[in-house]
């Protein structure tokens, strides 16, 4: 969802402010309350074909859609009018020839509120990183705050047989510290496209495909960065969900940041409808990439 400007912290941001399809599978309906005669609010901003899909928009019965703790963003907003909150500590570690970096992240907040449309929702990230770097018999620790991330996600269809589900968030962070550990002290404009599949009741697959702009940690030059995800979700129980996952960080004209490859899986737990525990652990597949994160997290529905 959000990637940072130094190439060894991909990992912290990739599982910071997340994005991811949800980690339950999606559902979208929201059923027309009998004793009403207002039109329902569309639950998405387009049809795949006229008069099909789902006619209003999340169900405020079902359990909350959050969008960790996978990378992958769910591909539904949270509902007209809803307050989701979504935290947690992220663990990164890395080690290099003679340095090793340990990373504490948190709160990885994320407030996610639904605006004038079952379909629009209005989204606010920001977390705090403790960076403990070795070199040799040198220690050093300092703690960074990010900048803002603001966007706006919008379901754009629900999905229709082998027609996907999709969203479409455009976002920006917003210079809001020195020395970000998230954003790079000026606007970061980028957009990340979301497709999801219920393959039955209890397995669904998502991915993302993303184009961000990016700063080089060296030479604070602006680049393209392409970033792809693939995930794959099983409900164990009706309130224990599990998931593994892919994704990739491409950078495309960067003086410094290489391509970093990641795999990661978790398992999600409802205590009730609009309350949920995470734990995720991932680890770099390429020399580039930090070598493990891992952390739990909590997500809040307000409907």
């Amino acid at each position: 969802m959000v990637l940072p400007s130094h190439p060894r912290q991909n990992a912290l941001v990739a599982v910071a402010i997340l994005a991811l399809a949800a980690s339950t599978p999606a559902r979208t309906t929201r059923a027309d309350d009998p004793g009403s005669h207002e039109r329902p609010s569309p639950g998405t901003l387009f049809q795949w074909s006229y008069g099909s899909g789902d006619s209003a928009g999340p169900d405020l019965d079902e359990p909350l859609v959050t969008d960790r703790p996978d990378f992958t963003e769910s591909s539904v907003t949270v509902g007209r009018g809803v307050t989701q909150l979504e935290m947690g500590y992220t663990f990164v570690h890395d080690r290099e020839p003679g340095a090793s970096l340990d990373g504490h992240a948190f709160p990885d907040l994320l407030v996610r509120q639904g605006l004038l449309a079952e379909w629009l929702e209005l989204r606010v990230g920001w977390t705090w990183l403790v960076e403990n770097e070795t070199f040799g018999n040198v220690r050093e620790t300092r703690g960074r705050s990010s900048d803002l991330l603001v966007g706006f996600k919008l379901a754009l269809t629900p999905q229709e047989g082998i027609l996907p589900e999709m969203a479409m968030v455009p976002q920006m962070f917003i210079p809001v510290a020195d020395d970000p550990v998230l954003g790079g002290g000026e606007l970061l404009p980028g957009l990340n496209w979301i497709y999801a599949w219920d393959l039955s009741d209890r397995m669904y697959a998502a991915g993302s495909s993303q184009l961000l702009r990016a700063l080089d940690d060296a030479t604070g030059r602006p680049y393209a960065l392409y970033v792809q995800s693939w995930a794959c979700g099983y409900s164990v129980t009706e309130r224990l969900g599990s998931y593994v996952e892919w994704f990739v960080f491409v950078p495309d004209g960067a003086d410094e940041a290489r391509t970093q490859h990641y795999l990661n899986g978790g398992l999600t737990y409802l205590i009730s409808d609009n309350i949920q525990l995470d734990l995720r652990a991932g680890f770099g597949l390429s020399d580039a990439a930090d070598d493990f994160f891992a952390g739990p997290g909590l997500s809040i529905r307000f409907p």
